[in-house]
């Protein structure tokens, strides 16, 4: 027995010194079973380092050129530990997702074009938690007809819910195979490859099923 302690006990101390300090909040994937029961399971993760703001910002529709992404928005610094995406509304289940979460669903990446019309078409490769898996996981309720996607600045924006249900909408969380710029949405950001830029919300906190 007192073996089996200081076998436990050298395992937990090596644990916290081990302990990476970029964040790594949560380690489950989580799934929805047959009868609706949401079943969290362990998933295999790689910390991340949340980046840092600009010292310049450029002002609205300028080039930032550390991404070569067009700016749009007041940019948001959001803490990664505290940070939740809620599924709210019309749904079975509402979601209090973290960013760990999400990092263990599915991922899919999509190459397309961010189009602001008179404005800019900015390229680039999204990666991220299907938004349909999102959606399916907390159970739209019949008679539902759009989103309402909130961001952390408060801006928000409505999306049918057909538009919305496409294969490669995303609650991107990558761009370029790193994390979503803060300028850019860091840590979640709406993409919706077939919309304007408008819908693709930044910082993105809440999606309200209506």
């Amino acid at each position: 027995m007192r073996r089996l302690l200081s076998v436990v006990a050298v395992a937990l101390i090596s644990l916290v010194a081990c302990a990476p300090q970029p964040v790594a909040i949560g380690t489950v994937a989580l799934t929805a079973t047959a009868t609706g029961e949401l079943v969290r399971t362990l998933c295999a993760l790689t910390p991340v380092v949340a980046p840092t703001p600009p010292v310049e910002v450029p002002g609205y529709a300028q080039l930032d050129e550390s991404s070569g992404l067009h700016v749009t928005g007041g940019m948001q610094v959001v803490d990664l530990i505290s940070y939740r995406l809620q599924v709210t509304g019309k749904v079975d289940r509402p979601l209090e997702l973290t960013y760990d979460d999400l990092r263990c669903m599915p991922k899919k990446a999509v190459r397309c074009t961010l189009v602001c019309p008179g404005f800019f078409e900015d390229q680039g490769t999204w990666a991220g938690a299907p938004l349909k898996q999102i959606l399916d996981e907390a159970g739209i309720q019949q008679g539902a007809t759009a989103l309402r996607l909130v961001s952390a600045d408060g801006y928000a924006i409505t999306v049918p819910i057909e538009a919305a249900l496409a294969d490669d909408n995303l609650a991107a969380y990558e761009w370029e195979g790193k994390p979503v710029p803060i300028l850019h949405g860091f840590p979640v950001r709406a993409v919706f490859p077939a919309l304007d830029g408008n819908t693709w919300a930044k910082w993105l906190v809440e999606i309200e099923v209506n």
